[in-house]
């Protein structure tokens, strides 16, 4: 894998949505850090001058986040501007004449899947593609064999190496800290496996529904939207084995290796649910019968985890706004003293958002004669400081080459191969009302002596 340095920046899809919320803002921030020393071309099919582009991004920053005007003005003087068809081959001759010198481009194609294929053989034909880099947006596809038709368009043009998959869930810091607790203490891997943890679950709870985003989600829904990325990259970062070593290729491996023994989702274990008013969402089909909510059992088919029962669960219009993971240990055997089977003994909780946090939960004896205990929670709160954006993390590995956090292509379909068999409807979606934990029929899902950890609105002590 080649790590030179980019050395010219393009976005294609300059003047949509995601330029405007993510990538204007993160392009600052890079360019304040001295990391974008480079042009910036943004390419697009509105009629734009370049000072309307410029404004474009000035606008962007002043709604999400804060104009540095000293900082703007190198980055603005970086710009440059495409307007044209992505059909046409004009478009790409005039980005060849705009990359001058540059040798080693970084593509960032923020368009949908379906505009992959007259891109990039744009690009190869106008020879925009020869010793570039290209980087593409989730979704990856809508099942296994979209995916893999996917790949194998951006597989005609670039090689693996070269193609960056942004996940951007797994630029966030606190997404990282779950791999680096993981590797980084010892006192983990003596328990981190099937003789100590009854099982795992991690729940993706947001509060608010899909106002101004239903027709979207209504060609999604949740199973597509969260779980069959975010949830399970999470999944394979808690359970995957020690890699050879901090490389970006060891790494993945290693996840690759556990999602591949992830066993298909049936449909007897997983739950589909929409809030009750759902359809009512402009955008949102009269008879929808896309999830809002979903609930999974998985099982981790290897030496490490066999037997395990892993509970993901997410959605709209639940109680909270909240991601957790929970991974909760067996009772002490022989258990001398009287512990209750709550799942409040022993356990691990990975608080991701709204705030972050790592707790250790333990039992110790209550004052007096008798041998009573109570639970007590070991809390590590995180403070974001100058935390970096997941976007301008992925951004800046991308440009340098650094791949460890973007997903290779036989990871994705790999996940694609747990969900694919409760895709389109094999699952009926049950309605639940809003700001409940979904359908009640989730609780089927638990094993006997399991229950859901409901998360809190904010990490609490016991």
């Amino acid at each position: 894998m080649t790590t030179a340095r980019s050395d010219a920046f393009v976005f294609f899809g300059a003047t949509g949505d995601l330029a405007y919320r993510q990538i204007f803002p993160a392009l600052q921030a890079l360019t304040r850090q001295g990391h974008l020393e480079l042009p910036v071309i943004g390419v697009a099919r509105s009629g734009w001058s370049l000072d309307q582009f410029r404004e474009r991004a000035r606008d962007s920053l002043a709604q999400h986040g804060t104009v540095d005007a000293a900082t703007f003005d190198r980055l603005a003087a970086r710009l440059r501007y495409i307007s044209g068809d992505y059909h046409d081959g004009s478009t790409y001759e005039q980005l060849r004449r705009a990359l001058g010198s540059a040798s080693r481009p970084l593509h960032y194609l923020a368009i949908p899947p379906g505009m992959f294929e007259p891109v990039t053989r744009g690009l190869a034909a106008s020879s925009c593609a020869a010793g570039a880099r290209v980087i593409v947006e989730k979704p990856f596809g809508r099942d296994l064999a979209s995916a893999q038709g996917l790949d194998r368009t951006l597989l005609a043009r670039f090689a693996e190496d070269a193609i960056f998959r942004i996940d951007h869930y797994l630029g966030k810091e606190a997404v990282e800290n779950l791999l680096y607790f993981r590797f980084a203490n010892t006192f983990l891997e003596p328990v981190w496996h099937r003789g100590h943890v009854a099982n795992v679950q991690f729940t993706m709870a947001e509060a608010f529904g899909v106002q101004g985003r239903g027709a979207f989600y209504d060609e999604v829904g949740t199973i597509r939207d969260v779980v069959q990325n975010h949830l399970l990259q999470m999944l394979a970062l808690l359970t995957m084995e020690p890699p050879l070593d901090g490389g970006p290729d060891a790494i993945r491996d290693e996840k690759l290796r556990v999602l591949r023994a992830v066993r298909p989702v049936a449909p007897a274990e997983a739950v589909r649910g929409q809030f009750r008013g759902y359809r009512e969402v402009a955008g949102v089909r009269a008879d929808s019968q896309v999830e809002t909510f979903a609930a999974l059992r998985l099982h981790v088919d290897n030496a490490r985890w066999r037997g395990v029962p892993f509970y993901i669960r997410a959605g709209k219009c639940l109680p909270v706004t909240c991601t957790e993971v929970t991974v909760e240990l067996k009772p002490p055997s022989p258990a001398i003293f009287d512990i209750p089977g709550d799942g409040q003994s022993n356990y691990f909780r990975f608080r991701l958002s709204p705030d972050v946090a790592i707790t250790i939960g333990a039992r110790t004896k209550v004052p007096g004669e008798p041998m009573g205990g109570t639970a007590t929670a070991l809390v590590a709160r995180c403070h974001a400081g100058s935390e970096m954006t997941p976007y301008e993390r992925l951004l800046g590995d991308a440009l340098r080459g650094d791949a460890a956090l973007f997903t290779r292509g036989d990871t994705i379909e790999a996940a694609w191969r747990v969900v694919d068999p409760i895709l389109n409807d094999a699952v009926p979606v049950t309605p639940y009302e809003p700001a409940t934990w979904g359908p009640p029929s989730a609780s089927h899902l638990l094993a006997a002596g399991n229950r859901w950890h409901d998360p809190a609105p904010q990490e609490v002590l016991p």
